[in-house]
């Protein structure tokens, strides 16, 4: 079993999800999917969530538009069998869950400021949430998941970290029918605190580190990250237009090199999946024919 996960650019578009089905689709079953937001859209949300905060309703204009923008996401890509059922998930979620929220954060000067910090954790959750629903539902043999369920933090200094215990008891009982094979799509970055079940995140670029905990604890055979990029590069090809692809790195290197600055791959990611020696591809989601970069033990 594979565990693919495919970043915001590769769920920004009909194009690009068109892109991610025709690569899940050369999978044999099962294959675990772990999906970004849409692109562009946790920024979105987080920008309302200021404009909320400001008594600024206008925000709920916005929330309209990324509305329209996930109906028309879902009439390019879900199998028509499912489509009134994903149709009917992307409302649910932003008239009773985003519109709420949004409407308490802008009529309520008096919020305490934990309590502000717990709202808008809950609300950019649904990036998310909402991509993943698309997602599931472009297969016939979709299988959703959510992380709310089985990703577990506990607090640790001024920051949160996973609690790899409570964690993979929970993934192991959620996935139970992986062995069923089908496509199983899952959301990456969110998580809930242990203790209060408060939805928590696992930081910005977290749904590689998700896909990497879930490839670790499922024992995968291989962990995909899929993004705009053909792989490591010797350099930054902005600056460096001579610059080509690294094909095969160390954990050691890779983790190195994301340590340094390099942003293809969120730098916690890596240790799980080298406790493992499960191998690490990076490849593009524009440009699947490519070797991509692969990263090992040697």
């Amino acid at each position: 079993m594979k565990v693919m996960k495919f970043g915001g650019t590769s769920v920004g578009s009909v194009e690009s999800l068109l892109n991610l089905k025709n690569i899940v689709n050369q999978e044999p079953e099962p294959v675990l999917v772990v999906v970004s937001a849409m692109g562009g859209f946790t920024n979105q949300l987080l920008a309302m969530c200021e404009q909320a905060q400001q008594r600024d309703i206008s925000c709920l204009d916005t929330l309209e538009a990324a509305r329209k923008r996930h109906h028309d996401a879902i009439d390019g890509v879900v199998v028509e069998s499912m489509r009134g059922q994903v149709h009917a998930t992307i409302d649910r979620f932003i008239d009773e869950s985003l519109k709420p929220y949004y409407l308490a954060l802008a009529t309520n000067p008096h919020m305490p400021v934990d309590e502000i910090e717990r709202v808008c954790d809950a609300i950019v959750a649904h990036g998310e949430i909402l991509s993943s629903a698309i997602v599931t539902g472009m297969f016939e043999n979709g299988v959703p998941h959510l992380s709310l369920n089985y990703m577990r933090t506990v607090p640790d200094g001024h920051g949160r970290i996973l609690d790899w215990e409570e964690t993979g008891r929970l993934v192991k009982a959620d996935y139970a029918s992986l062995a069923d094979g089908g496509v199983h799509v899952a959301q990456g970055f969110i998580s809930r605190d242990k203790q209060s079940g408060d939805v928590t995140n696992l930081g910005r670029g977290g749904s590689d580190y998700t896909a990497a905990i879930l490839a670790t604890l499922l024992d995968a055979e291989a962990l995909e990250i899929w993004t705009d990029v053909d792989g490591f590069m010797t350099a930054d090809p902005r600056t460096h237009p001579d610059a080509t692809v690294i094909p095969q790195m160390t954990y050691a290197q890779a983790q190195e090199m994301c340590d340094a600055g390099a942003k293809v791959i969120y730098p916690p990611t890596i240790a799980p999946v080298a406790m493992k020696n499960i191998p690490v591809w990076v490849k593009n989601t524009f440009n699947p024919s490519a070797p991509g970069t692969i990263i090992v033990n040697s």
